[in-house]
């Protein structure tokens, strides 16, 4: 191997044969340059080079056509099996399948894809949720799956908002006990039939839920420590900062096109007229 030390003698078997012609690799060239017949020697490691010249662009997990099908075809199995539950089934452009479920197939749904013979998920690599305000169930379920017997994974996604609680998985997957723990914790999402349902992140007496995006980045309390009741005490949070006035005279104005007209801005304290934008 290149970087090894050469056996005493070695260097004669380098010497090329009459007549055959020899590659020119760095491996040969380190070889025939630093080994001397007769004493070891240290070869030096060989330059790299380039595989191909042709300038590509490395691509993460390029689209397959046939694991698409694969796995759109069983996703309308799944449709076809379910369709009490089942509400819409997509595959993104990396070959990820997703199903849509309602509230109420959460295990009837888990449960066909862990113990079916065509499906075969037995694990749950993860459980998370996300908030999206805008919407009127504003918090999406997702439970990421995982079939070891035909390396494949699924991604199936459920809804509620802030006061329908969703069935607990824990009857299905084990995994899930502590998943759901920290999205009640960090998004308030209740899970019914939950063996112990307890905040697993945030301090005792915390309140509010700190992934939820109506949350305020500072928070409603703050921790310190004083020195006078020898504790950590609890006190609300404070911020004092002088008054900012945000004008966007900039150029670079994030909607230059939606500036309001001057005669519908409102004016501020010790203002003669509107400003114009």
């Amino acid at each position: 191997p290149v970087g090894s030390r050469l056996r005493p003698g070695a260097g004669a078997a380098t010497r090329p044969a009459e007549g055959v012609p020899q590659a020119s690799s760095c491996a040969s060239v380190s070889l025939s340059s630093h080994a001397v017949a007769g004493r070891p020697s240290v070869l030096l490691l060989p330059v790299r080079r380039e595989s191909s010249a042709a300038d590509t662009r490395p691509t993460v997990r390029p689209r397959n056509d046939v694991a698409h099908k694969q796995l759109s075809a069983f996703g309308e199995y799944v449709a076809e099996i379910l369709p009490k539950y089942v509400q819409q089934v997509q595959v993104s452009c990396f070959n990820e399948l997703e199903i849509c479920i309602h509230p109420d197939g959460v295990i009837p749904v888990l449960t066909f894809l862990r113990d079916h013979s065509n499906a075969q998920f037995k694990s749950l690599a993860d459980l998370t949720a996300v908030d999206i305000p805008t919407r009127q169930n504003r918090f999406e379920i997702v439970y990421n799956l995982l079939s070891l017997r035909f390396n494949s994974r699924i991604r199936v996604k459920t809804y509620t908002d802030e006061l329908t609680p969703i069935e607990s998985s824990v009857p299905v997957y084990k995994a899930a006990n502590w998943y759901e723990r920290e999205i009640w914790d960090m998004f308030g999402v209740f899970f019914a039939n939950h063996p112990d349902l307890r905040r697993i992140l945030t301090d005792y007496g915390f309140e509010g839920h700190p992934f939820r995006k109506d949350f305020p980045l500072s928070g409603y309390v703050e921790l310190r420590y004083d020195d006078e009741v020898k504790r950590v005490v609890a006190e609300p949070v404070e911020l004092a900062q002088e008054f900012r006035k945000f004008d966007l005279n900039s150029p670079w104005e994030a909607f230059p096109a939606y500036r309001q007209p001057p005669e519908s801005l409102k004016l501020e304290a010790g203002d003669t007229k509107p400003e114009a934008k």
